[in-house]
């Protein structure tokens, strides 16, 4: 007669193996954390105690009220919002539209489209930001907020239209079909019916495409000048020279410019990885 031999369940962590996760992940955490409370604590001290470790020492709300009063800081936040708001309105119209034709359709030059929208991601900043100056010099729009989207658009659509020709695959053909038997156009369809059901992967396209408009700097820095023109990311240059940085007044530009990632973020988390997994299924 056999005995059975008791043998550990499949997926129990042991004691020691559960403190190392979490002991882990705690580490993770706090890293991740570090650098954001260090930004956010010397932003709420005074110039003299910036570069110390006394991050409760005199507290202060000195470095926002200047920033808001003495500096252009609100017009280059607003040419910001306004850069990053189109580029993400644009670029989820432009991205979905794409995405859909070259996932339903068959059209000469789609082989080749697809080639693009891929090879495009390879190229890095440095190597675009001359040809790409050039042209938009040729064709007047350098320190134009026109030119700036236009620029981040190359960089936002190729990827996400990608990912997006890649969620829509994993949307069943028969609901295309359905749209057809009542009636609707391809456009109506995609419409009322299709776009509905991407909402995941155009969360992961406008948050992809805000965060590239909002926190992209080298495009920023050589394509505008002038206060009035300038952005956020060329704008806080100015905080920094070769004789020193403004600690203050850059640490509290860092948080005010972090609320609206984190705004978009908070709208954006729960359709983030639902989007991700799907646009990555097919390719």
């Amino acid at each position: 007669m056999t005995t059975a031999v008791d043998t550990p369940r499949r997926g129990r962590r042991t004691p020691l193996a559960s403190l190392g996760l979490h002991g882990g992940l705690l580490l993770a955490s706090a890293i991740a954390v570090f650098p954001v409370v260090w930004v956010l604590l010397t932003s709420l001290k005074p110039a003299k105690y910036a570069t110390t470790t006394d991050f409760v020492k005199e507290t202060t709300l000195d470095n926002y009220t200047g920033l808001l009063s003495d500096t252009p800081f609100l017009t280059w936040f607003g040419n910001s919002l306004v850069v990053a708001g189109l580029t993400t309105l644009l670029g989820v119209v432009i991205a979905a539209t794409t995405g859909y034709a070259v996932s339903r359709f068959r059209f000469p030059g789609k082989r080749g489209l697809m080639w693009t929208l891929l090879i495009t991601q390879m190229f890095p900043v440095a190597v675009l930001i001359v040809p790409i100056y050039n042209i938009m010099s040729s064709i007047g729009l350098l320190n134009h907020a026109a030119g700036l989207i236009i620029t981040y658009l190359t960089i936002a659509v190729p990827f996400c239209a990608w990912m997006m020709k890649g969620f829509f695959d994993t949307i069943p053909l028969e609901i295309d079909e359905s749209g057809q038997v009542d009636g609707l156009t391809p456009f109506g369809t995609f419409w009322r019916l299709i776009l509905p059901l991407a909402k995941p992967g155009i969360a992961v396209t406008a948050f992809y495409s805000f965060i590239t408009a909002w926190g992209e700097v080298a495009y920023a820095s050589a394509f505008m000048v002038g206060d009035e023109n300038m952005t956020l990311a060329g704008g806080l240059q100015k905080f920094v020279n070769q004789y020193g940085a403004q600690w203050g007044p850059m640490t509290a530009a860092s948080v005010l410019i972090a609320i609206p990632a984190m705004i978009v973020f908070l709208f954006a988390q729960r359709h983030l990885v639902t989007g991700m997994s799907a646009g990555a299924v097919k390719g």
